[in-house]
C-alpha cells in the first residue's frame, strides 16, 4: 500500500482546486477508479456493497 501525505486547505482557495483537477486528469482511468474502489472500501469496511443503480421511469404528457 503507497501511502502519501495529505495537506488540508479551505475548498474556496481556486489554485488549490485547479490543482487536485490537474492531478487527477494526469492520472489513469485505471489509478482513478483503483483510487475510488480504495475509498469506497475504508468507508464502508472489508467488503463493501455495490453501488446502487437508481432508475427513475416519468410520464410525460
Amino acid at each position: 500500500m503507497n501511502y502519501r501525505i495529505v495537506k488540508k486547505s479551505k475548498l474556496h482557495n481556486r489554485k488549490i482546486i485547479s490543482d487536485d483537477l490537474s492531478y487527477w486528469l494526469s492520472r489513469s482511468p485505471e489509478e482513478r477508479i483503483e483510487t475510488v474502489e480504495f475509498l469506497r472500501k475504508q468507508y464502508y469496511g472489508k467488503y463493501p456493497q455495490r453501488l446502487q443503480r437508481i432508475i427513475t421511469i416519468t410520464k410525460q404528457k
